[in-house]
């Protein structure tokens, strides 16, 4: 065989790989899943919702101990520290329907790839908004997204009783389990300024395997301020986990959208 027919085959061998790579992308997009007699097409998308976040300083090595198997490690924005996010999103108009729902999540990152700079990197991509997330719980107040957050991506998800109101000038967040409280959290709820859409990593596991999910967000009336959040922790069991992380404590930084929108793609198997 001639080097230039070779070189051929190679070349065909490699667009022929590259476009079973694409249709197995664009199937993956396209899957669709039915969920209570309703059929689910990805991706899933988010027209308008309003979401409040907290980030906490939390002891690293006490993090860990909420990540499942050996894939990820928790982002380390100080030597010893890692971050624990919680959120509370009025989702309005979603293709999952209009429910409330809290994700609590750690900053995480995959322990194949680089730790990069110490201190900057991370400090660079928290800033940046270029970090990936591990929800520990995702409690919501619908059982159709419910079941489908669970099936299609793995969320953690269960039904609570999830309240979600304005009071003088602050969106306040309870959650409950059977009537007993797990929290009260609050922040301060202004913003006039836009979020372009930037895409994020969240990990799950479906079924014991570890997926991550891509989703896109942006906003328009997000504020964003040092400190700023309150958090209230009651009687359920569930809020020691935030005792043992050394909450209550001051936020590292809270934000606010007001209306935000975003795109949920398919699960993706991690690769090992």
């Amino acid at each position: 065989m001639s080097a230039s027919a070779a070189n051929g085959e190679t070349a065909n061998a490699q667009t022929s790989n590259a476009q079973t790579s694409n249709a197995q992308t664009s199937n993956a997009q396209r899957a669709s899943y039915e969920i209570q007699g309703r059929t689910v097409t990805m991706p899933v998308e988010v027209r308008d919702a309003s979401a409040a976040t907290a980030s906490y300083l939390v002891d690293a090595d006490v993090a860990r101990g909420f990540l499942p198997g050996s894939e990820l490690d928790v982002l380390e924005l100080l030597p010893g520290r890692a971050v624990l996010s919680v959120g509370c999103i009025d989702y309005r108009d979603n293709d999952l329907g209009d429910y409330n729902e809290i994700s609590i999540a750690f900053f995480v990152r995959e322990r194949s790839e680089s730790k990069g700079f110490p201190v900057l990197g991370p400090i660079r991509d928290v800033v940046s908004g270029n970090v990936a997330t591990y929800i520990h719980r995702l409690p919501v107040n619908q059982a159709f997204t419910c079941e489908a957050g669970c099936r299609i991506w793995g969320f953690p998800k269960v039904v609570n009783e999830i309240e979600i109101r304005s009071e003088s000038g602050r969106v306040v967040c309870d959650w409950s389990i059977e009537g007993r409280p797990v929290f009260r959290f609050s922040t301060p709820r202004s913003g006039k300024r836009t979020l372009p859409d930037r895409t994020l990593v969240t990990y799950t596991h479906i079924e014991g395997v570890p997926h991550k999910t891509a989703f896109s967000s942006g906003s328009e009336g997000a504020g964003f301020g040092l400190g700023g959040a309150e958090i209230e922790l009651g009687s359920h069991p569930i809020a020691d986990e935030f005792r043992v992380l050394g909450l209550p404590k001051r936020a590292l930084m809270t934000v606010w959208m007001e209306h935000m929108h975003g795109r949920f793609e398919a699960p993706q198997k991690l690769e090992p």
